[in-house]
């Protein structure tokens, strides 16, 4: 068994999950994948891609909100006495001019070196954290639906093919519903429909690698998903025992992400399973999935709590 601590640093949100990971061939019993057992899961909003879809660059005040979440993560590692850890940085820290800056803080807090990955690399993590609890599902296609980028997988026991493409939650709503500094309230038809319009393209993009219309089962990952689940399970507050493996069909996910896009802020803030921090953003997030499932003619999509998160913890388990 090994202590890890795995952190996954995206475009909206900054993540930590600590677990004792018992490998295959520990003559524990668990099975032949192993186990993960969570220690600590935990999340906070804090927006390292700010304007950098705009500017090409992290905001100072992104990165202090982003070494403020780093350094309360530092405390809980220490606590959890953490073997390895492993810190993965995605969409947003790609695209940035001042990254560097970026990775200077991170060592100086955390003692290690962010590893910025690819959007395949993405992928990759994020099938493996979905699709271990599992089996006998056959080929998925795995959606991770972050701030900036959404990845696209589809394989059965091993990951077949992978693609990342620029849209994301945050992305979209900074593009196309932002105006004067703030989101429409509620957003109005034309920024809906160019959000749409990106959206169709980056799946054709997506398609040229990934057969999106192949796979028997649709696995949905990251806040977008699990909140819009939150919402069609009528759940008083978040609950991710319940959400996790849940199935919401296309036609909920329809209404809701309609709901959502004629909302206005304080009706959205409403939503009892509503993070503060997603208030502005799950519309375009809703939209994303809805355009999915539609391209991949999904009747429904099971959601998993299990991601990159946990497959950045199998990774520091494994290459320890």
């Amino acid at each position: 068994m090994t202590r890890v601590a795995a952190i996954d640093c995206g475009t909206n949100s900054i993540r930590l999950l600590v677990a004792d990971v018992t490998s295959p061939d520990s003559g524990s019993g668990a099975g032949s994948t192993g186990e993960l057992v969570d220690l600590d899961r935990r999340m906070r909003i804090v927006r390292l891609g700010q304007d950098v879809d705009r500017t090409g660059r992290l905001a100072p005040e992104a990165l202090e909100r982003t070494f403020e979440a780093c350094r309360e993560y530092a405390a809980v590692i220490k606590e959890h006495g953490a073997e390895r850890v492993l810190f993965v940085a995605t969409s947003a820290s790609r695209d940035a001019e001042n990254r560097d800056e970026f990775v200077r803080g991170v060592l100086d807090i955390l003692g290690v070196e962010p590893e910025v990955i690819s959007g395949e690399q993405e992928a990759e993590f994020s099938f493996t954290g979905a699709t271990k609890e599992l089996p006998g599902q056959g080929s998925c296609l795995v959606v991770d639906i972050g701030g900036g980028s959404t990845e696209f997988v589809v394989g059965d026991d091993r990951v077949r093919a992978a693609r990342s493409v620029d849209i994301g939650c945050v992305r979209l709503t900074e593009r196309h519903l932002v105006k004067d500094g703030v989101v429409g309230d509620p957003p109005g038809a034309a920024g809906i429909a160019a959000m749409r319009a990106d959206i169709e393209a980056a799946l054709d993009l997506a398609e040229r690698t990934v057969p999106l219309r192949e796979p028997r089962t649709l696995v949905g990952l990251a806040g977008s998903v699990t909140t819009v689940a939150g919402i069609a399970l009528g759940l008083d507050a978040y609950d991710s025992t319940a959400i996790h493996h849940s199935r919401i069909s296309r036609a909920q996910v329809a209404e809701i992400t309609e709901r959502l896009l004629t909302a206005t802020h304080a009706e959205r803030a409403a939503i009892p399973v509503m993070h503060p921090g997603r208030v502005d953003v799950i519309g375009a997030g809703a939209l994303i999935l809805l355009a999915i499932m539609e391209r991949a003619d999904a009747a429904e999509v099971v959601v998993s709590e299990h991601d990159i998160l946990d497959g950045i913890a199998w990774r520091a388990a494994r290459e320890g």
